[in-house]
């Protein structure tokens, strides 16, 4: 599965974990049953080791429904970048690896 870099973000710990972020987070909503989902965790895992500044996790959408609706989630996987607790990049679908590295560095700046 992910590795000790990739979170796992919950409706418990969201807030804390991402809104109240100093850091840029990149969050992963995602499903065991979802098939893109499974092909771009091992992506999401490199992008968590390769941006050490950058938080980097996943919310499993049916464990943790209260968080895939307050962002209005309706197709997996769903890829959000928040910086000061904002969302400023999403992408919906499997996208490169590149477009998500480009949205980290904007948002570490």
């Amino acid at each position: 599965m992910a590795s000790d870099a990739v979170k796992e973000f919950t409706d418990e710990n969201f807030d804390s974990e991402v809104l109240k972020s100093d850091t840029p987070v990149l969050v992963d909503f995602w499903a065991p049953w979802c098939g893109p989902c499974r092909q771009i965790a091992p992506m999401i895992d490199e992008l968590a080791q390769e941006n050490p500044t950058v938080k980097v996790g996943k919310i499993n959408i049916d464990d943790n429904p209260g968080i895939a609706q307050q962002f209005g989630i309706s197709s997996i996987p769903t890829l959000l970048v928040f910086k000061s607790g904002e969302v400023s990049e999403s992408f919906v679908g499997v996208r490169p690896k590149s477009a998500l590295q480009q949205a980290l560095d904007a948002s570490s700046v």
